[in-house]
């Protein structure tokens, strides 16, 4: 989730919402994404690979939209099933130019269908997706011990995430820059960026802490 310089206004970063819950301010547009998904861990492939498409439309647009749009670019996208995707071709390019349900970019159309060819690759090297990009969870000495509006307005980015770009980048992904890979951290839950006194912070801290991190299926891999 990126955040523009106008949010400053909002002092503390929370609201009471009209059920009385205090939530990251921006629960309202988005109330099942804030709830359910934003900053819980994600280990599906499918879905990480969803997310990172979706973030990489997402730059230089408003998420609002992309997360508006989200049933449509799934369907455009094959449910964003990467080993179909991956053998995309002209006229696939060509429909998908056409489709006023999405956004029609195509270089973020190629870069759609690229990365797909390189998630099989990423798959055949560490056994999974959710393998690889786990590796890049920060540690916790790493997190500020409280997490408020001005860190979301001074930190769009973090070297967790400027590796994971750096390493994608490496590996021929693209629409992968920092401060996109850092709200794809904050999508898949590999940061909780919930403002401290949210209502939603907690469980996900909750669904952290019991999860089963992932392993590389290949001992020693390197995230580089």
């Amino acid at each position: 989730m990126k955040h523009e310089k106008r949010e400053a206004q909002h002092e503390t970063g929370l609201i009471v919402n009209a059920e009385g819950r205090t939530c990251c301010y921006w629960q309202p547009q988005m109330p099942d994404y804030h709830d359910s998904e934003w900053g819980r861990p994600v280990t599906d492939d499918r879905l990480i690979f969803e997310k990172v498409c979706l973030e990489g439309f997402h730059s230089g647009m408003s998420w609002q939209m992309i997360y508006n749009k989200r049933e449509n670019f799934r369907r455009a996208f094959a449910g964003f099933d990467f080993a179909t995707v991956a053998r995309f071709n002209d006229a696939d390019i060509a429909r998908l130019m056409a489709d006023k349900s999405i956004v029609r970019n195509r270089a973020k159309i190629l870069a759609t269908i690229n990365n797909a060819q390189r998630a099989l690759e990423m798959v055949a090297e560490a056994g999974s997706l959710a393998a690889w990009f786990w590796q890049f969870e920060p540690k916790p000495e790493a997190r500020p011990k409280t997490l408020d509006i001005h860190y979301w307005q001074n930190n769009n980015t973090s070297p967790e995430a400027q590796a994971m770009s750096k390493a994608l980048k490496k590996r021929g992904w693209r629409w992968v820059g920092p401060v996109t890979t850092y709200a794809l951290m904050q999508a898949l839950g590999l940061v909780n960026d919930h403002l401290q006194g949210c209502c939603v912070r907690e469980a996900c801290e909750t669904e952290r802490g019991l999860l089963k991190r992932p392993e590389p299926a290949a001992a020693g891999l390197s995230a580089e």
